[in-house]
């Protein structure tokens, strides 16, 4: 059997070994609770603190700026609750293609009396910044856009959505979930004009567990998790020490070597594009047609008249890991909500393939599964009646 080929980075990535010499000496060593007074808590206290130093200098932002969390979706909902019970305004705008962990917090939102503004996309997934302003009034108290679609890959340019956002209502305050986006662009919240703005580990060659919300100064912001005054009292409960640090090491590691990543991911998936665009009929491309506006490591793509789980569990055989879409829906009977906002047809959407390379994937992975998908997709519409 060969080597498994892995390409679902955007659901997961493996932890770098950097990221876990990092993390070694603090499950060791620095295992106190960072709110003591005493030699091993302090130890702690000095490793959260460098730890927040080393996050705060890749965002270019003040360390008291940078809230610890369990991860992307906390950060998510801490951002969205956070305002909403600091704020006196009853309005929030989203986009159709927000991840879940945006978008229910806000359904939420709505049962208790907001009033939430979904703005539309493109058929490549693009947020019109004009379109943004234009649903901004006086009370509205929060717009939160992704940086970048985790299914797609579409780059948002949330830097001219804050700012005429910002222009319409300079008191309305912007979040960005870069979850995604992080290691990939530039995603420092002055650069992007943001408020507040989401990080994740795992999606950066971390561990699960972990993650961070940028909180503006003097934003107004209320902890949505309460019971203790740790992380400047907006997020209650002793610190994860250990996976503050390995998020440290792991987003200190993506921008330091970001250019690079980037080239590598990108060569090969358009490398790989070619080889389905080649070897498959009736394929198309989700997502910006321009490469240089998508991440560089994302290609999702459909197959009419199959299956995207049947396509899946060929691949699986062939030892090729990859997935339909966000792995937050894996197992829901309905298409993606962010193909269906984009336009495509129900049935087409239900073939999708999200294939997301990594900085280990390597040429003759992608030659590999160039070859097997096409032969996978050709028995699949030869058993397929509408094939």
């Amino acid at each position: 059997m060969s080597e498994r080929v892995y390409l679902d980075h955007a659901a997961t990535t493996p932890v770098d070994p950097r990221v876990i010499a990092a993390m070694l000496p603090i499950l060791r060593e620095g295992w106190g609770n960072p709110s003591g007074i005493y030699r091993e808590a302090q130890r702690a206290r000095q490793a959260l603190d460098q730890a927040r130093d080393v996050v705060a200098g890749r965002l270019g932002c003040t360390a008291s700026e940078i809230v610890f969390t369990s991860g992307g979706t906390e950060a998510d909902n801490a951002a969205i609750r956070g305002v909403a019970a600091a704020a006196t305004g009853r309005h929030m705008v989203t986009s159709a293609i927000e991840h879940h962990a945006v978008l229910e917090p806000l359904e939420a939102l709505e049962r208790d009396g907001w009033e939430v503004t979904v703005l539309p996309v493109d058929g490549e997934g693009f947020v019109d910044p004009a379109a943004a302003a234009d649903a901004v009034r006086d009370d509205t108290a929060l717009v939160t856009i992704m940086a970048a679609n985790n299914e797609v890959g579409t780059v948002q340019p949330i830097a001219a959505i804050a700012a005429a956002v910002k222009a319409r209502n300079p008191r309305t305050l912007v979040h960005t979930d870069a979850v995604q986006a992080a290691g990939a662009i530039d995603i420092r919240p002055d650069v992007l004009g943001v408020d507040l703005l989401s990080l994740t580990a795992h999606k950066i060659y971390g561990p699960k567990g972990v993650g961070a919300l940028y909180v503006r100064h003097r934003t107004p912001f209320s902890p949505l998790i309460i019971g203790g005054g740790q992380e400047g009292d907006r997020r209650a409960g002793t610190e994860n020490v250990a996976g503050a640090v390995a998020l440290a090491a792991a987003l200190d590691l993506a921008c330091a070597e970001m250019e690079a990543r980037n080239a590598h991911v990108g060569g090969l998936r358009d490398r790989l594009w070619r080889h389905l665009r080649e070897g498959v009929e009736q394929v198309s491309l989700n997502g910006p047609r321009d490469m240089a506006r998508r991440l560089p490591n994302n290609l999702s793509v459909c197959f009419a008249g199959v299956e995207g789980e049947s396509i899946l569990l060929q691949l699986d055989m062939e030892g090729v890991a990859a997935s339909s879409g966000s792995a937050c829906t894996t197992g829901s009977t309905e298409p993606s909500h962010v193909l269906t906002a984009m336009g495509v047809d129900s049935d087409l959407a239900h073939s999708a393939v999200r294939l997301t390379l990594g900085r280990e994937t390597t040429q003759a992975q992608v030659d590999r599964v160039g070859r097997v998908l096409p032969e996978a997709i050709e028995r699949l519409r030869a058993l397929s009646p509408i094939g």
